[in-house]
């Protein structure tokens, strides 16, 4: 029963930390490299605020929530 316990607050701990989300500039590189895999030229990421006029098409969040990734090309 112990060890029941102990692997409920273990993964409970784990469900956590990946709720945090991913820092904004390891998501954007993540975000690159599929883009330059695929054979995308002449683009931009930018991180802004959410809510914040952006002119781009939103291709991530990060910092739980706050900020958004921002495609242009």
């Amino acid at each position: 029963m112990k060890k029941f316990i102990l692997a409920i607050g273990l993964l409970s701990l784990a469900g956590t930390a990946a709720a945090a989300g991913k820092s904004c500039e390891e998501l954007k590189a993540e975000i690159a490299a599929k883009l330059d895999a695929k054979g995308v030229s002449g683009y931009s990421l930018e991180i802004v605020d959410k809510g914040a006029e952006s002119g781009g098409k939103k291709v991530g969040t990060c910092e739980r929530g706050t900020k958004v990734i921002v495609y242009k090309q």
